[in-house]
């Protein structure tokens, strides 16, 4: 299967938006992005397929638009996928601890380490808002885009 993608400028540097099909979304990340896409041979480039997503971008970055209204392409175990979903809910400017991501999964707070691995492997950069993640003591912790872009979607937001 082909994957489509296109690229979108934005604050955080030019996004890369990748799928494999129009509007279905496998994989949002910027340049440097620790385990971020990057485009590989036999990717097929397609503005018009991803148009809505980046209109959707725009608009976030513009401060218009609080929540993503995409499609997210199937992936990541059932474990990830579960602490990607309560990631999603965790709303426009607010925080969350690892802790507290753990405990909106259902999880046991033992599992703090590995729902950190999971926000960390987050294919979705800022649509799955693990930039809303912060340690215990209320620090900025590690962020795959890299903490420099961590604060400033968190200023876009309000946070800081």
């Amino acid at each position: 299967m082909t994957t489509l993608y296109t690229t979108c400028p934005s604050p955080l540097g030019e996004l890369l938006i990748a799928g494999p099909e129009p509007g279905a979304v496998a994989s949002v990340s910027v340049p440097g992005q620790k385990g971020g896409a990057r485009v590989l041979p036999g990717w097929r480039r397609d503005d018009a397929a991803f148009a809505g997503v980046v209109r959707q971008f725009d608009a976030y970055f513009a401060g218009d638009l609080k929540e993503f209204d995409l499609d997210p392409a199937p992936g990541g175990s059932e474990f990830r996928r579960r602490v990607w979903a309560a990631l999603e809910r965790v709303p426009y400017g607010a925080t969350v601890t690892y802790g507290e991501l753990a405990a909106m999964a259902g999880l046991e707070p033992r599992s703090v380490r590995a729902v950190g691995g999971a926000v960390g492997a987050n294919p979705l950069m800022v649509v799955r808002p693990c930039h809303r993640v912060i340690g215990a003591s209320g620090s900025l912790t590690g962020y795959a885009g890299g903490l420099e872009r961590k604060k400033l979607l968190l200023t876009l937001e309000g946070v800081l």
